[in-house]
């Protein structure tokens, strides 16, 4: 009898474990069912996968997390800073983060490089899901998620709680200076001789969530790397563009189960 332990199709994250009533959770990229170079949880709407595998994918995601697929709001994504209110499930356009403080909603993001941010207001019951790639990340896409949460809900970023996703490694992360040039120093690194930059992804957008007030300890960053760890997540720039798509999803229920 094989007793081996199989891969779990998401992870959870640890910071928002004192919170009974909220679901968060970043998938992995096992227990589907697409083909290579999509194997196996390829939960993005927009490669080229078969959308029957798309569809199936999603649904033994979220019914692992016993999240109703018509509850879920997503978006096509720009690597910008738009916001949105997510008052009713759905899919919509043009939006890297979205935010609601109506339970039975679940919004998420999808990523595959880029970094999946999720952050919990427990006294407003709020939730944000952000998507922060390099432009993202330049354009403080996590910090007007964090206006928006204020400016809607009343939300206090000394109250919240984050989570910072797998997404590429500083060390992998090869940029040039176009695009270094938008970060601080101490979250990049230089390479004179190929006149290359390192990003780190996790570290600009954790400075900025310090910056708006969030507390440190109340911030929790993933050890894990699309790139480094390709066996559990699909890095873009690793797979040359031919891979699936990450979801990380946070929402809070309308009732225990």
């Amino acid at each position: 009898m094989n007793t081996a332990i199989q891969p779990s199709l998401f992870r959870r994250p640890a910071i928002f474990s004192a919170f009974p009533g909220l679901t968060a959770a970043e998938s992995t990229r096992h227990g589907g069912v697409s083909p290579a170079p999509y194997a196996a949880l390829n939960l993005g709407l927009n490669t080229d996968d078969q959308p029957e595998n798309v569809l199936e994918n999603r649904l033994r995601f979220l019914s692992a997390l016993n999240i109703p697929a018509s509850q879920l709001a997503t978006s096509h994504q720009v690597h910008g800073n738009r916001v949105l209110l997510a008052r009713q499930p759905g899919h919509h356009e043009g939006y890297d983060a979205l935010i609601t403080d109506q339970k039975g909603i679940f919004v998420a993001v999808g990523t595959a490089d880029c970094t999946p941010i999720l952050v919990y207001d427990p006294v407003q019951e709020a939730v944000a899901a952000i998507h922060a790639g390099w432009k993202g990340t330049a354009e403080r896409v996590a910090q007007a998620a964090l206006l928006a949460m204020q400016n809607e809900f009343g939300s206090r970023t000394q109250d919240c709680y984050a989570y910072i996703g797998a997404c590429i490694d500083q060390n992998n992360y090869e940029v040039d200076g176009n695009v270094a040039r938008h970060f601080e120093a101490g979250h990049k690194r230089e390479d004179r001789e190929r006149g290359k930059w390192f990003v780190s992804l996790k570290e600009a957008n954790k400075a900025q969530l310090l910056e708006m007030g969030l507390p440190e300890e109340q911030i929790e960053v993933s050890p894990y790397s699309t790139w480094t760890h390709n066996e559990d997540y699909f890095s873009h720039r690793k797979e040359n563009g031919a891979t699936g798509r990450m979801l990380s999803v946070i929402g809070l229920r309308t009732s225990p189960f």
